[in-house]
């Protein structure tokens, strides 16, 4: 899996947002100011060749879905992130956040009960 540009994951949350999109849809659903429908196709067209979207025909255009999906995709990143800048260790990313005072003793408490109930 290549990992992606801002701009080419800024579209393909929209993707994985609403499924099955024309071009025009997309860039409908941007926050403004909106960046011109070539360049939306420009970057649409390199998703495809890298293999996160396929594209359908449907009459004189392209249809296009996500041919990932958007967990992988976060696994995948998330795994490079642990990997590159903490050593390969979850724990060390959470007392990182938690020394950075990114997240609040509740938020922790809030994930201990989640590994508690998938134990």
């Amino acid at each position: 899996m290549k990992r992606l540009t801002q701009q080419e994951e800024e579209i393909m949350l929209l993707f994985w947002q609403s499924g099955s999109s024309f071009i025009r849809d997309i860039v409908d659903n941007m926050p403004e100011p909106r960046p011109p429908y070539t360049s939306v196709a420009s970057v649409v067209r390199n998703l495809e060749k890298k293999g996160y979207l396929s594209s359908e025909k449907m009459g004189n255009s392209l249809r296009y879905q996500p041919a990932i999906k958007e967990s992988d995709y976060k696994r995948y990143f998330l795994s490079g992130v642990v990997s590159n800048y903490f050593t390969g260790s979850y724990k060390e990313m959470v007392s990182f956040f938690v020394r950075d005072r990114k997240i609040s003793k509740e938020e922790l408490k809030e994930l201990i009960d989640i590994i508690e109930k998938e134990s």
